[in-house]
């Protein structure tokens, strides 16, 4: 009988036990609450362990903390290639357990936590059974395909990739290897937006008729950035920061700030209006809003066949002087297969409007505004959800109509998947064509003319060397897959 070796008992463990417990982790629709004694204190391997691989916003105020809110898992390992968010990282976990009610106590905060600053080393430890990646787009698909391969389970922040090329790369990586991957895609849980899946359970139902149009409102960026060349900092990997993109020179405008408090770490890093990094809010917010319309449109699984339109860049100025070059304001429109007409643009307000032969339904966060720089709280209470008749909201979908993933929460239906094997809420082929959709919008404004899709190969329809090379970008070999 071939021996397992520690990392394939443990996975063994944990589904087992998942089959023999009275349920999951989670039970009636929403995450319970498990004193870490149902597990066993001195027990580890009932705990899912999870690594971080980056320590910056996303990840300190937002995905550690999911995670640290459910008993079934913990996080034992921190990776950053800035050695101040590292510390800044194992500060973050301890707090975020301390505070959390999930263990009642079980867990402290005072465990080692270890600390890395290479993911490659961080993937060798076989005790890390799944790994949340919240890292610059531009590392995304690449760290991915190196987690999954490790055998790891991932959590990974939306947008999937840089480029469609790389997204596929990783969606047949985690078909291959058989890893749950969830998308950082959380407008598909009920927590804590419910009217995303209740939206388009109305729409999939025909609540509006025959859907006609969808738009999308998703905010530009606006130009800007300090060019001036500076000193690397001692504590950041430079060189690895930029992973697989081309070396450039460093500045702290196109990659994060130094300071590593909560709050510095909470700043909008300036890597997110860098092209060389990724794509801009096309990307950005259009990950989540054009992953919803697509939901709506019963066409997770595919993409548009035509895009055209265009949008403002900051380099279309030549006497530009700024850093930052993602677009600013634009209008793109797409159509796909079964006649369903999109329009994305900042003109429109924030979220997506599913438009029917019968009426309209709305849906967005609710109080937010988007702003040059991010979402913020907002109190001038726009409605999270509306529609041309208001009694199209009190409708009940029936037993025998659509019914989409029920998903509590989404780091919660992450943990849920690791142990049952089944497939999550927001799964990598999901988030590879939402994200394909808007990197062919971007294209389309690159281009300024109508491009061609077939969403099937992946390929353009017609002959265009011009779009299709910016299907894929050439990579370094020291960071590649």
């Amino acid at each position: 009988m071939k021996k397992l070796d520690k990392a394939q008992s443990r996975r063994n463990f944990l589904n087992t036990s998942a089959k023999l417990a009275t349920g999951s982790l989670f039970f009636s629709g929403m995450p319970t609450i498990v004193p870490a004694s149902v597990f066993g204190k001195n027990a580890p391997s009932n705990m899912i362990n999870v690594a971080s691989i980056g320590c910056g916003r996303i990840s300190t105020s937002h995905d550690m903390t999911g995670i640290s809110r459910y008993a079934g898992a913990r996080i034992m390992a921190v990776c950053d290639v800035d050695r101040l968010r590292a510390d800044a990282g194992v500060a973050a976990v301890k707090n975020n357990y301390i505070r959390s009610s999930a263990f009642n106590g079980g867990l402290k905060g005072d465990w080692d936590i270890k600390v890395y600053y290479d993911y490659k080393e961080m993937l060798k430890n076989k005790d890390i059974d799944a790994v949340h990646i919240s890292l610059p787009d531009h590392q995304h698909a690449i760290v991915g395909v190196h987690a999954v391969n490790a055998g790891k389970d991932v959590y990974l922040q939306k947008p999937a990739s840089l480029t469609i090329e790389e997204g596929r790369i990783l969606a047949n990586a985690v078909k291959k290897t058989g890893r749950i991957l969830q998308m950082g895609s959380q407008q598909r849980s009920v927590s804590p937006w419910p009217q995303f899946k209740k939206a388009c359970e109305l729409v999939r139902n025909g609540r509006i008729g025959q859907l006609v149009s969808v738009e999308v409102g998703l905010p530009g960026d606006p130009g800007g950035g300090n060019k001036a060349i500076m000193p690397v900092p001692a504590t950041l990997d430079y060189d690895a920061w930029l992973g697989a993109t081309p070396e450039v020179y460093y500045t702290q405008d196109r990659v994060h700030g130094q300071d590593a408090s909560p709050r510095g770490i909470g700043n909008r890093p300036g890597w997110l209006r860098c092209e060389q990094f990724g794509a801009g809010m096309i990307t950005g917010w259009g990950a989540h809003h054009i992953d919803i319309a697509h939901w709506g449109m019963g066409m997770e699984y595919s993409g548009p066949i035509e895009v055209w339109g265009n949008g403002s860049f900051p380099t279309d100025d030549p006497n530009y002087s700024g850093l930052w070059d993602v677009h600013g304001i634009f209008k793109t429109e797409a159509l796909y297969e079964n006649g369903v007409r999109m329009t994305v643009s900042n003109e429109l307000p924030n979220g997506v409007k599913f438009i029917g032969t019968e009426g309209w339904i709305w849906v967005t966060r609710g109080n937010y505004r988007v702003t040059d720089s991010d979402p913020v709280a907002d109190g001038s209470g726009v409605k999270p959800i509306d529609a041309s008749n208001p009694k199209l909201l009190q409708s009940v979908i029936g037993a025998n109509e659509t019914k989409l993933y029920d998903s509590p929460d989404q780091h919660a239906n992450w943990l849920d998947c690791i142990k049952s094997r089944k497939e999550p809420v927001a799964p990598i082929e999901v988030g590879h064509r939402s994200c394909s959709t808007c990197l062919l919008h971007q294209i389309a404004m690159k281009v300024k003319r109508k491009i061609y899709w077939d969403p099937k190969t992946e390929k353009f329809k017609k002959e265009d060397k011009e779009a299709t090379a910016m299907l894929s970008r050439p990579r370094r070999k020291k960071y590649d897959f």
